[in-house]
């Protein structure tokens, strides 16, 4: 039994259908009217009898480790599409956190492109036209405000901050318009860095509409419930007339990887079903992970190609000359 909490949501719904597509189950689907996450006895109720506990379900910073705590009581493994610290987990049993696309694909990505070896010069680009839940929005602003990542860091063999300046009316293939690019260091890129020997990388968020842009620059001064509207409203706007997409680039060392995927909610929810088949398929050992960490890249991103989750293309050549031939084309 695959227990999925939060599978009313646009996350929870695709790694429910993705789940089914692979065979795995039979899977329980909660909302938020079957399992309280503010109620121990609701989520054990809901946790007993199953193998693995999935967490679909927001804001990420509300929930923090109750569900992975119910788990642990249920004697269930435990998958989050979210969550940023260990938690603890019954004796045999694996818990794989952050399993989405940022944190968690943001990772595989690069990983895949450089195959786990060392490398001397990382970027990565991820943008995201979608629209903000209220569940992302309050996620965003909790994840500001504690500091969880630090704006215009980048890592010199170390976490250099204000390496970065942030960049508007920028060319980038693959955005049919110019873009804004906020540079981004998080913990997961620290770790990245890390485990790849990095020389020097940078990581940046890509901006493809005005209305997002500017409600980043406005919430740090405002109340949480104004803000919280402010972001989803602006993430209405910027997709006007538009179909949700994600594009994630890695550059690594003069090589780049190009992924595609139509919204956040099918590439996070395909990241989590396939998480959760590694777990079934006992690819791990016990303990607490980040999906970003130990998923095997290859594994992940033909998963995500044979689900027709995500388009992924490499090219031989670093992403500057890209920009150059398609201004050539032109």
């Amino acid at each position: 039994m695959i227990g999925v909490l939060g599978a009313t949501g646009d996350v929870g719904r695709h790694a429910v259908g993705f789940l089914e597509r692979l065979g795995i189950g039979p899977v329980r689907a909660a909302g938020s009217a079957v399992a309280d996450f503010r109620d121990p006895a609701s989520l054990d109720r809901f946790a007993s009898g199953c193998e693995v506990l999935v967490n679909c379900a927001g804001p990420a910073h509300a929930i923090g480790d109750r569900v992975a705590e119910a788990a642990r009581r249920a004697g269930a493994h435990y998958v989050d599409a979210s969550g940023d610290e260990p938690v603890d987990v019954h004796s045999g049993r694996t818990a794989l956190l952050s399993a989405g696309l940022q944190p968690g694909l943001t990772a595989v990505l690069p990983r895949w492109l450089a195959r786990d070896a060392e490398v001397h010069g990382l970027k990565v680009w991820l943008g995201v036209s979608d629209l903000f839940s209220r569940s992302a929005a309050e996620d965003y602003l909790h994840a500001a405000a504690a500091g969880h990542g630090e704006a215009l860091a980048a890592w010199r063999g170390e976490r250099r901050s204000r390496a970065l300046t942030r960049e508007t009316g920028v060319t980038l293939p693959f955005f049919p318009e110019p873009v804004t690019l906020l540079p981004y260091f998080t913990p997961e890129a620290e770790r990245l860095a890390r485990a790849l020997r990095v020389a020097e990388g940078d990581w940046y968020t890509v901006l493809a509409g005005d209305h997002v842009g500017r409600a980043f620059d406005r919430v740090h001064g405002i109340g949480r419930e104004e803000a919280v509207a402010d972001l989803c409203r602006a993430s209405r706007l910027d997709l006007a007339d538009r179909a949700p997409r994600v594009v994630l680039i890695a550059e690594a060392d003069g090589r780049t990887a190009v992924l595609r995927a139509k919204g956040n909610g099918v590439v996070t929810g395909a990241v989590v079903a396939l998480a959760v088949s590694a777990v079934e398929r006992d690819e791990l050992p016990p303990g607490s992970y980040f999906a970003g960490d130990v998923l095997r890249p290859q594994s992940l991103v033909d998963g995500l190609a044979g689900l027709g989750a995500v388009d992924v293309g490499v090219f031989d050549h670093p992403l500057s000359r890209l920009v150059l031939e398609e201004e050539g084309a032109l």
